[in-house]
């Protein structure tokens, strides 16, 4: 559980408490070849991770319409202030492309979903939710 840092601004203290509220999942503590469903405010993307920060992202119809090796950052409030190798609820995701000079950064995450790359997501009795 996180306790507020006193050298943070509130603002920053509460943000971080309402990521652990929201909840997600850091990128480190899942196995190669697991698949995320990231869904946002405007569109779903899958991410099949590859280890690290890297990834294979689809479901943007400009950034990445097929299958893109990306960097994901981690998630951000809209600011400068960025949660690194992790894709949190209610945060946007920030992900590097190798076409963009700059970052792109996703609207706000609505809910995320994993499962393992070899499983079908539609056979799935249960769809996890990340916590």
């Amino acid at each position: 559980m996180f306790s507020p840092h006193p050298n943070l601004a509130d603002e920053v203290n509460g943000r971080i408490i309402q990521a652990e509220i929201e909840g997600g999942v850091f990128l480190n503590d899942l196995p190669p070849s697991t698949v995320l469903e990231i869904q946002t405010m405007h569109h779903r993307y899958t991410a099949v991770l590859l280890g690290g920060s890297e990834a294979l992202l689809s479901g943007h119809p400009e950034f990445c319409p097929t299958p893109v090796h990306v960097a994901i950052a981690g998630s951000t409030w809209g600011g400068s202030m960025l949660k690194l190798q992790y894709v949190g609820r209610g945060m946007r995701l920030e992900f590097r492309h190798p076409e963009y000079a700059t970052p792109i950064v996703t609207s706000a995450i609505q809910e995320i979903r994993d499962y393992q790359a070899d499983t079908d997501p539609a056979c799935l009795n249960t769809d996890r939710s990340v916590s």
